[in-house]
């Protein structure tokens, strides 16, 4: 059997997102912070950014970075009803992601042209995805449900269908290696890169540290595949 049919996500946006390596997670408080927040991240070498549902100023952010930051593949996260699938679609989002498999969200970013991955802990949950041209998946949450020893385990049964996997809870610095040294990944999710408080302080020095440091990860694992 060929791998499965992939409709939820488009080709490019496979290959900027596989590109990347990395999509930071991000919850802004305030919309003076996108663009800084967007433009340090660049400077550390990561160009995807998840932006979490979370906040009132999440829609407006994401409009100041599409405009001012066009070289970021930018995503929302959280995304958990059909209007927010129909929101992110027409803020221009490259992406969208969920915490879990809503078949009607999945069917209503497949029909607004949004490129979406569903979060998957279990077979179901994957065969719940795949009945919906899925093969780009959210793993969530990731430490905390066996990390790459649950994910490779529960996915051998479709290892033959081509899926990828963007694992996300739990990702640090310390553990992200043994993520990104599998094939089953297309690439990590991080919060620690820029997280909440480091938003909100105003840290952009750090934040580009934390991209330089997982960027450097990710070229030296690459490197020696």
């Amino acid at each position: 059997m060929q791998p499965i049919a992939q409709k939820a996500m488009v080709p490019d946006i496979i290959k900027k997102v596989d590109d990347a390596g990395v999509i930071a997670v991000l919850v802004i408080d305030e919309v003076k912070h996108a663009v800084p927040v967007a433009k340090a991240l660049l400077a550390g070498g990561v160009s995807a950014i998840e932006l979490t549902l979370r906040t009132p100023v999440a829609w407006d952010a994401a409009k100041v970075i599409k405009e001012e930051v066009p070289e970021i593949t930018l995503g929302f996260g959280t995304v958990l009803t059909v209007e927010q699938a129909k929101n992110a679609a027409k803020v221009g989002a490259d992406f969208a992601v969920a915490p879990g498999c809503n078949p009607k969200v999945i069917a209503a970013a497949y029909d607004y042209g949004l490129s979406f991955a569903p979060g998957v802990v279990t077979s179901t949950d994957i065969e719940m995805a795949l009945e919906q041209g899925c093969r780009i998946l959210k793993y969530f949450p990731a430490e905390t449900s066996g990390g790459m020893k649950h994910l490779s385990n529960m996915v051998a049964p479709y290892s033959y269908l081509g899926l990828k996997f963007i694992p996300l809870g739990g990702l640090n610095l310390n553990n992200a290696g043994e993520y990104l040294k599998s094939p089953l990944i297309t690439a990590i999710g991080g919060s620690w890169i820029a997280k909440q408080d480091l938003i909100k302080g105003e840290r952009w020095a750090t934040i580009t540290q934390n991209a330089r440091e997982v960027s450097q990860l990710i070229k030296d694992i690459r490197d020696n595949k």
